[in-house]
């Protein structure tokens, strides 16, 4: 029998990566993460023991609470966040069982530091096309969903990141940049443990629009258009990366759950 307040992982596995996925909150004890500190995609981490404190911080947004095993810490959490009005649900059998049917799961030991307010912090060049768009969606929509992102002068990327905490991506000299053929959306894929058949069909067309391959991939030149255009539709760089992330939500599910649907039109002829 279903439940009302309880969502199972194959439901919530459908809900990842979408822009209105809810929010899920990690209740697991500290002894049950240092065995195993993956984490649930974009998930953030709480304690049970003072939810009545937290729980304001999601009024109106719909959450998923996961513990161990669901049950009385992820239960409990849940309960005490409808009581404050929140649409939550405790995922059915918690990381054990979401890990067992093959989840995915960050690595938390590629998190970079966060901020006052838990936030990941990023500082790239100005003026993004492809990689420099690519890599923020992926990261709000699986690793941080509050990242923040700094657009700075080329030749200032690297004194920004030191004075300011952030970490510096798709530049010269660190970590998170091109590797050989590889972009850096690929490398945050592998590097996060992201790999997934959609993410992967996705990697393929970022790669060949970021590389002037678009031979590898046909997707890859309409990527590549529309992401010239909106550079071009767009003056500063956080509204084009907010236009941009609408883009990477319909590729995304394009690659999940479109790409063997063809088009009907022109219809055939009729058969008499």
């Amino acid at each position: 029998m279903s439940s009302n307040i309880a969502i199972s992982a194959a439901q919530l596995s459908r809900l990842i990566g979408l822009p209105d996925a809810p929010v899920i909150i990690d209740v697991r004890i500290p002894e049950d993460v240092a065995a195993d500190p993956r984490l649930l995609p974009a998930s953030e981490q709480r304690s049970h023991t003072d939810v009545p404190a937290w729980a304001g911080a999601y009024a109106g947004r719909r959450v998923v609470v996961s513990c161990q095993r669901g049950l009385k810490l992820s239960e409990g959490a849940a309960a005490w966040l409808r009581h404050q009005g929140i649409a939550a649900e405790n995922l059915a059998g918690g990381f054990e069982a979401w890990r067992d049917a093959g989840g995915l799961l960050v690595r938390s030991e590629k998190l970079p530091p966060r901020d006052s307010r838990g936030r990941t912090v990023w500082v790239t060049r100005t003026r993004p096309k492809v990689d420099r768009i690519a890599c923020p969606w992926l990261i709000r929509r699986f690793v941080d969903r509050d990242a923040v992102f700094l657009f700075v002068s080329p030749s200032e990327v690297a004194a920004v990141a030191e004075r300011f905490g952030a970490t510096p991506f798709d530049i010269d000299g660190v970590f998170w940049s091109h590797r050989e053929e590889r972009c850096t959306f690929d490398v945050m894929i592998e590097e996060f443990g992201l790999a997934s058949p959609a993410l992967d069909r996705l990697a393929a067309i970022v790669r060949a629009a970021d590389t002037a391959a678009l031979e590898r991939a046909p997707q890859a030149a309409g990527l590549l258009a529309a992401s010239l255009g909106l550079s071009r539709m767009f003056r500063d760089d956080l509204e084009q990366l907010n236009a941009g992330m609408l883009l990477y939500d319909a590729f995304y599910r394009w690659c999940r759950d479109a790409s063997e649907e063809s088009h009907n039109w022109p219809a055939g002829p009729a058969i008499s």
